[in-house]
């Protein structure tokens, strides 16, 4: 038998000569320069352009980019296709395609007053290229808001001892905040005191469990209202507790992107980033010591359900998946993800202290993120996965109980580790859903066009302001992301995430690559032009089969959408599958004209890199 060890093994190598190596390249490439003014220090305004001390930065980072994908994708891939082509997209792909995409988003967006990659693109390809990614990325972020609120859902409740919990830490991160910026309190002191709080915080919600709604839960659940809450909107499909939460997950990621960073997102993602430290670095320590001294519940292999390799078409159970290109879509964070790029070139631009910090942030974020996919990969390994065609409800358990075996292995009880690891996996999605909205604002300003370094509240009748407002852009974009999630096509809006997720990476590589073209001519273009056109290829190929072969021939022509609102949901997959692919493409005939003016033009001086 296979042992799980040889998993982490393999990424720690790739990464670790990835970071090393590889990065520190880069930023000789993209001349970092630790005496330059960032647009935190240049836009400060203590509400969004706040510079941020590089560990509290670098949680808020990684906390807002690891959200529930690189675990469900992992976890699916794994077990349709195989452990071995879902390890090598993530050992070999992070490090030189997602990584590279986190890095060159954050170290463009420095160079342009930490605007968005929308606004990069526009420097260079015009006022309409701006605005077709600008209006991509927003509702991209608003199928990230649906598919993270609803994801939280699954796990509140799976695990009612989770939400005892969340509330729990989102209440000393509001102190903390406090702490922190109001009252200058020490911080190495404040964040041992406040970070032993959200460890307290799990022992509590262990004892302590809450339910909305009546359902099977541990004993001692506190369930707040009688009856199973069938008559909230979407509990036909989705059972009235998850359905229950979501609105609620959904308010509260409003609210807290409408406040200042530093209120709320920044000493939430600082602490809880030692929550998520814990759980992938504890489960990768737990894995040597279980694999060396047998002192796991369970012996760390991977167990015989799981293949090494199930074939190009996966497993049976899972229907005809050809492994290129879906494998690729399947796996997104954890190796690449668009949705990186908004985060980078959003908030994390404009809270960095010194422009040296993007190698360890954007650069090293990621491959955290990626160590986190290949936990989860292990837990899969360990656990086993009875049914591979399940998507996000099988696999969102498989974690927490995989984990929690691999967890016994530090003497910790099963049961215990089950619940800490969905603790876990619940505070990326909440760091990221809320991050979600508040980079939607980010893209309406910049759509409608705001003042560097100036927010609007949105409370008049002024349609810009209202689209662009702290106040109410939120509700333009958690209102259609609730009822996107309550009209029972969740499954679709799965689908439409990974397919939009991955053409916005390709799309932040392609701003990369026109960026870089336009600093210098005699830039190389490969680092960030190579992946970009995999990624295009990629998606393309991905959302290609899911218009024409998925829906076309099997829903629609060979009588797959059996009732009139199946054809009608097959009908739209394909709209927006070809609404997705024509934007994509667009923008790539866009960029590469652009790119291919620049360097067929006369020579021109090297542009200073301040300069663009």
């Amino acid at each position: 038998m296979t042992q799980v060890i040889w998993i982490i093994a393999a990424v720690l190598v790739t990464f670790t000569a990835g970071y090393v190596g590889y990065s520190r390249y880069l930023t000789q490439f993209v001349e970092l320069d630790e005496e330059a003014e960032t647009p935190a220090h240049k836009y400060e305004d203590g509400q969004e352009y706040v510079p941020s001390k590089k560990p509290v930065l670098l949680g808020h980072h990684y906390s807002s980019i690891a959200g529930g994908a690189p675990i469900v994708g992992p976890i699916t891939a794994g077990a349709i296709w195989g452990w071995v082509p879902a390890l090598l997209w993530i050992a070999i792909g992070n490090p030189l395609m997602g990584a590279v995409h986190d890095f060159v988003s954050l170290s463009g967006s420095l160079r342009h007053e930490g605007k968005s990659i929308g606004y990069m693109i526009g420097e260079y390809v015009g006022e309409g290229g701006k605005n077709m990614l600008l209006w991509f990325a927003f509702l991209t972020i608003m199928l990230v808001v649906a598919v993270f609120a609803l994801v939280v859902g699954i796990v509140f409740n799976a695990y009612p001892q989770v939400v005892t919990a969340s509330l729990l830490y989102i209440g000393l991160a509001l102190v903390f905040g406090v702490y922190l910026y109001q009252f200058n309190g020490p911080f190495i002191p404040g964040t041992i005191l406040f970070v032993a709080g959200v460890f307290a915080a799990v022992w509590v919600g262990l004892q302590y469990p809450l339910a909305l709604f009546a359902g099977d839960y541990p004993a001692g659940t506190i369930v707040l209202f009688g009856g199973a809450g069938d008559w909230v909107p979407g509990a036909a499909a989705l059972g009235g507790n998850t359905a229950g939460w979501i609105p609620i997950v959904m308010v509260y990621a409003a609210v807290a992107s409408a406040l200042p960073v530093w209120v709320l997102l920044q000493p939430r993602d600082y602490l809880s980033s030692f929550l998520l430290y814990t759980g992938v670095g504890g489960a990768v320590v737990a894995i040597v010591v279980g694999t060396f001294l047998g002192t796991s519940s369970s012996p760390l292999v991977i167990d015989s359900s799981i293949g090494a390799f199930e074939g190009f078409w996966g497993v049976e159970a899972a229907g005809l998946a050809p492994l290129f290109p879906l494998l690729f879509i399947t796996i997104a964070c954890g190796t690449i993800s668009g949705f990186h790029s908004l985060v980078s070139s959003g908030t994390t631009a404009k809270q960095l202290d010194n422009e040296t910090d993007a190698r360890l942030i954007g650069y090293g974020g990621m491959l955290g993120e990626g160590l986190l996919a290949a936990v989860a990969l292990s837990t899969l390994a360990v656990a086993g996965f009875a049914d591979p065609a399940g998507g996000i409800g099988a696999a969102l358990p498989n974690f927490a109980e995989g984990g929690g075996i691999i967890l016994t292995s530090l003497g910790v009880s099963e049961t215990v580790g089950a619940v800490f690891m969905a603790l876990v996996l619940c505070s990326f999605l909440l760091t990221s859903t809320d991050t979600a909205v508040r980079l939607g604002r980010y893209m309406m300003e910049e759509i409608v066009g705001t003042p560097a370094g100036r927010t609007d509240t949105g409370l008049n009748m002024d349609p810009r302001s209202i689209a662009r407002g702290r106040y109410t852009n939120p509700i333009v974009q958690i209102v259609p992301a609730y009822l996107l999630v309550v009209s029972g096509q969740w499954v679709v809006l799965w689908q439409l995430f990974g397919g939009a997720n991955q053409l916005l990476a390709a799309l932040a590589l392609l701003t990369a690559t026109v960026w870089l073209a336009n600093w210098d001519d005699n830039k190389q273009l490969v680092s960030t032009g190579v992946p970009m056109a995999i990624m295009v290829t990629i998606t393309v190929l991905g959302l290609s089969i899911l218009v024409f072969y998925e829906n076309l021939y099997l829903n629609l022509i060979q009588g797959g959408a059996g009732t009139f609102g199946e054809q009608i949901s097959a009908g739209v997959q394909m709209v927006l599958g070809l609404v997705l692919i024509g934007l994509a493409l667009a923008l790539v005939k866009l960029g590469y004209e652009n790119i291919r003016s620049v360097r067929s033009g006369p020579e021109r001086p090297a542009a200073e890199p301040g300069d663009d």
